[in-house]
């Protein structure tokens, strides 16, 4: 085999191999966020919307997660956790909002608090889930920055993107809700409430994993092409030589 074709089929393998390794490091990204499920509700329907707890801080096990819920909403119902113990903290409003329905509120609930009873595993995941009613406009994100306290450390997952600005290039994104039209495939109320706490805790993540683990399988294939590709040609030689 002449040197020309062995670097080829080494740049090919090399390449398949950097595409894997980039892939590896989108999926451990994707899955470290503070993340919502459903990411896309219904305006003006009640919603169950699931927090994926991430990994700990490096190394150090989450104590809690403090969700600011956004100003468009004034009240969230938290699931029970066996893990872990709940509570709402409520705002004294400014001035008396007035509601959809006619009635005038001085207060909201501003903060859902989840404590753990143990440290959680910075290995393992869990699902803490909350039910709203989201607003009647539908066009908005709204954004629930959520404070993540560990043993050693914390994590505020806050930032919220720009005006056209990609969320996913944000080091610590604020988990967020687009709400939608009425037409839209996201549940309305009654389907909202039909699901079950099992149902819900067992999204983890808004789907972004799923895609990187194709993109990851996409990678090893062409990994394992240009190493076929390689003792090919060096058997073709081989042949040609005798």
């Amino acid at each position: 085999m002449n040197k020309s074709s062995l670097r080829r089929a080494l740049s090919a393998t090399a390449i398949a191999g950097g595409t894997a390794a980039l892939m590896m490091a989108g999926l451990a990204g994707a899955s470290a966020h503070v993340s919502i499920n459903p990411d896309k509700t219904t305006a003006n329907s009640y919603a169950l919307l699931t927090f994926g707890v991430p990994h700990g801080c490096d190394t150090s096990g989450t104590t809690k997660l403090t969700i600011n819920l956004p100003e468009e909403l004034t009240d969230a119902t938290p699931t029970v956790n066996p893990n872990w113990t709940v509570e709402k903290v409520t705002q004294t409003l400014p001035e008396p909002k007035k509601l959809a329905d006619g009635t005038s509120i001085t207060k909201r609930t501003s903060q859902i608090v989840y404590t753990a009873k143990a440290p959680l595993d910075p290995h393992l995941r869990d699902a803490l889930v909350l039910s709203v009613k989201l607003p009647d406009t539908a066009g908005k994100t709204l954004y629930f920055p959520t404070l993540q306290n560990c043993e050693q450390g914390q994590t505020n997952w806050a930032e919220i993107p720009k005006d056209g600005q990609d969320p996913h290039s944000l080091k610590a994104p604020a988990p967020s809700v687009a709400v939608t039209a009425a037409g839209a495939a996201a549940a309305d109320g009654h389907m909202a409430a039909s699901i079950s706490t099992e149902q819900a805790a067992s999204v983890t993540d808004d789907g972004s994993q799923a895609r990187s683990w194709a993109g990851l399988i996409a990678g090893l294939a062409g990994l394992g092409l240009g190493g076929a590709a390689f003792f090919r040609n060096r058997s073709a030689k081989a042949s040609v030589s005798k």
